[in-house]
């Protein structure tokens, strides 16, 4: 058993949760809007052009070791005297005929020159003349002028999204400011009467509002700019003037809860009235009744907007593999593959019936071979299996899952890209 706490219906016209991601990227479209931000305010944006490469990398010949640089038909048994020190910074120098050249990583390299010996290679006598061990290839640890770029080459395409990486590679070709994709505004909300804010003294019945914050982080960490609109009262009244408050600030607006189907449950209803829904309910346990719709006259022409549940566990896997490639693709990004591979169930138990479980566990690699075991209870309120997970085995509908059997695995930690 799952220890879910739920009971096993099998819902009729679920859509499949990779025809719903499918479904998700083809409807997101990119923003156009750019502006221009400096090196320092420029980790996890994207770039809304390409960037091309303002000189050659390395600028000249230099060498990749402390070590001597030389001519190589020059070596024999009576060794070379040191003739230049070159540190890096130096200037280009010539090679005196005859002589070696002390010089160190980095620093160009002589004119004349055509091998470095790293320092470790070479033998120092009492003229201190130096001495090779070992055979030296020509162009030995010798960094060519422009074999990483050349001025005009490509350096970052749009579209990439700058991590540290990238923004040290700018730094390295001197460009200080770049132009990149506007943020992409978020209007987030919660429903639900029985919700409080963290930090509020709880009455019985009340449950404080983890979702919110939980994905006021994910936004956060997708790099958009998110306009809390707090915890919304689950009236229609309330969620019409939310919804239409929102459609006219944000070009998303995500919610969680409502979503469902009950009497209490009023967010599609409203969305109905504002916009339409162009897809309700995956089958995917957790986070069936998550929903793509918008407010305005299309998903193209309006504001779009994804419908996330109430349940924690099932608002955060509806974020990862569904929210996040259609954020991804209104960024101008590419959205992040979602990652599949095998391992081995470390447990036994009863298989999902008519759709698709994502279970929360941890590798074990005790054995040398990754082995995935229940992070904890299954429950699609349960956070805390959620928090110690690495990833999620994939179990397809109406399949058991048998200790020591493989199944598809899908790790987390691609999710914070």
């Amino acid at each position: 058993m799952s220890g879910c706490g739920c009971a096993e219906v099998i819902t009729p016209g679920l859509l499949d949760l990779f025809d719903a991601r499918a479904r998700m990227i083809a409807a997101a479209r990119p923003l156009r809007d750019s502006e221009q931000v400096g090196l320092a305010a420029a980790a996890r944006r994207v770039l809304a052009e390409e960037v091309s490469a303002t000189l050659d990398m390395p600028g000249v010949d230099n060498s990749a070791m402390d070590g001597y640089a030389l001519r190589l038909a020059e070596l024999s048994l009576e060794g070379l005297p040191v003739a230049l020190r070159v540190p890096a910074g130096a200037g280009v120098l010539k090679l005196p005929v005859g002589g070696c050249a002390r010089i160190f990583t980095g620093a160009p390299l002589p004119l004349g020159a055509d091998a470095v010996v790293p320092q470790e290679r070479v033998r120092l006598d009492a003229q201190g003349r130096v001495h090779v061990d070992g055979e030296l290839a020509e162009g030995a640890n010798i960094r060519r002028r422009g074999e990483e770029t050349q001025e005009g080459d490509l350096l970052l395409p749009a579209g990439a999204c700058l991590d540290a990486a990238a923004i040290a590679l700018l730094a390295s070709h001197g460009i200080d400011a770049v132009t990149v994709v506007r943020r992409l505004r978020v209007a987030l909300f919660s429903t639900g009467d029985e919700l409080i804010e963290p930090g509020a003294i709880r009455m019985a019945g009340q449950v404080y509002d983890s979702n919110r914050a939980m994905l006021h982080a994910l936004l956060v960490q997708a790099g958009c700019e998110v306009l809390d609109q707090g915890v919304i009262a689950d009236t229609f009244l309330d969620l019409h003037q939310a919804f239409t408050e929102a459609r006219a600030e944000a070009d998303l607006v995500v919610c969680t809860g409502g979503v469902s189907v009950g009497e209490e449950d009023h967010v599609r209803p409203v969305i109905e009235r504002l916009g339409g829904i162009a897809f309700h309910g995956v089958a995917m346990k957790p986070g069936k009744p998550f929903a793509l719709g918008y407010l305005g006259d299309s998903l193209i022409g309006g504001t779009p907007l994804i419908a996330l549940p109430g349940n924690p566990v099932a608002s955060l896997v509806g974020w990862q593999l569904l929210a996040l490639p259609f954020v991804q693709v209104r960024q101008g990004r590419e959205p992040a593959p979602l990652q599949r591979f095998s391992v081995a169930a470390g447990f036994s138990q009863r298989g999902p019936k008519g759709r698709r479980e994502l279970l929360r566990v941890v590798l074990d690699w005790c054995s040398g071979a990754p082995v995935a075991r229940l992070a904890g209870g299954q429950g699609s309120h349960m956070l805390s299996a959620a928090s110690q997970a690495h990833g999620y085995l994939m179990i397809d509908a109406n399949n058991n899952v048998e200790e020591g059997h493989a199944y598809g695995y899908c790790p987390a930690v691609q999710f914070l890209d």
